[in-house]
């Protein structure tokens, strides 16, 4: 992305679909520098969480929150939710940076949006940043039990991410299972765990990496049966799982991967678009991350509509038949996964007028 491009001309170089809106919100006495970028309204309010970074500028944290709500629209579509697009992020250090005044400050900014966006939880924010934010204003979704909300969405996410992992074995192997199977997780946070606890239930067998040595300790504590490595992007598994940081999968890891199948948690996994055909090339199915990932999505919907624990688990678990129609597609069309998802959400958010 061409960074010294302006607002418009960022949005437009994602899709044709422009952002409906970009908020910027600044409030001296507390310290807020926030932007809440709604990109599409077509299908329902704007959902997204709320990111708090150190961004080295205020021209990056821009060009993120215009990737990220970009995103969320097309996960939205996908995941068949009533909910456009949207993302917001705080420029600031969440280990100091964090207090009740801050989160005040920013919820008003997001009330006078009227319900046009709606927060949830992010990078660097969590289920007590979300209570607070929600003492403040109404639109804010995925807080605690206590408060009222369906906690934390890890567990959710990690239970998509396995339903599509399955649906991508299928494609590849021919069955539905991880059985035998040997899955590299890149990234042992909350939704790192809870995958791996699903997979090796499954039967597989798993090793794992994190830049995070307390991390791999904890996972050496909780699940002795996992190997520890230093990398598992190209070590020699069945299935690579990134399940941290986005951008993992370059033109130089596509070529060196030794797994048949990548479908993890992470957002943005590619480095770019050249990288899914450089894997198409090599016979490596990708399943597309905002497919995969849109468990917390779901959940959050469900939260919103009163829905229920057992209700939004079968959505959830409905990641499954999603991923196998678009890798079926894909396969029909000669196209990749992600452009077979994209035009999977693209014919939801075709099919209603565009206003505002």
């Amino acid at each position: 992305m061409h960074t010294e491009a302006g607002v418009f001309g960022r949005s437009h170089e994602l899709s044709r679909r422009g952002h409906e809106q970009v908020v910027f919100c600044e409030d001296d006495k507390t310290g807020l520098k926030a932007i809440i970028a709604i990109h599409s309204t077509v299908l329902g309010p704007a959902l997204g969480g709320t990111r708090m970074y150190p961004y080295a500028s205020e021209s990056q944290a821009l060009d993120d929150v215009l990737r990220l709500s970009w995103g969320m629209t097309y996960k939205s579509a996908a995941a068949g939710v009533d909910l456009g697009g949207g993302k917001a992020v705080i420029i600031g250090d969440p280990a100091h940076d964090k207090s009740e005044e801050l989160f005040a400050s920013y919820a008003r900014f997001v009330e006078t949006l009227g319900g046009r966006y709606i927060t949830a939880g992010d990078v660097g924010t969590n289920t007590d940043d979300l209570d607070a934010i929600g003492r403040y204003t109404s639109h804010v979704t995925g807080r605690s039990a206590v408060a009222g909300g369906s906690g934390d969405s890890a567990g959710l996410t990690a239970l998509g991410v396995f339903n599509a992992m399955r649906a991508g074995a299928e494609s590849v192997w021919g069955t539905a299972s991880l059985a035998g199977r040997t899955v590299g997780v890149e990234g042992v946070g909350k939704v790192g765990r809870a995958l791996i606890s699903l997979l090796l239930a499954d039967g597989a067998e798993v090793c794992a990496t994190d830049v995070n040595e307390a991390a791999l300790q904890r996972i050496s504590q909780e699940t002795p049966g996992v190997r520890l490595l230093g990398s598992v992007a190209t070590a020699p598994v069945d299935v690579y799982a990134p399940c941290a940081l986005g951008g993992t999968l370059t033109a130089s890891s596509a070529e060196a991967i030794e797994a048949k199948l990548v479908c993890g948690a992470a957002n943005n996994q590619l480095a770019n678009p050249a990288v899914e055909q450089a894997l198409t090339e090599r016979g490596i199915t990708w399943v597309p991350d905002f497919v995969a990932n849109a468990g917390g999505l779901i959940q959050v919907a469900g939260e919103l509509q009163g829905a229920d624990r057992a209700t939004v688990e079968g959505d959830v678990r409905g990641i499954f038949d999603r991923c196998r129609d678009i890798i079926t597609a894909a396969k029909a069309e000669g196209i990749g996964t992600g452009a077979a998802a994209n035009r999977f959400a693209e014919r939801r958010l075709d099919a209603i007028p565009r206003s505002i």
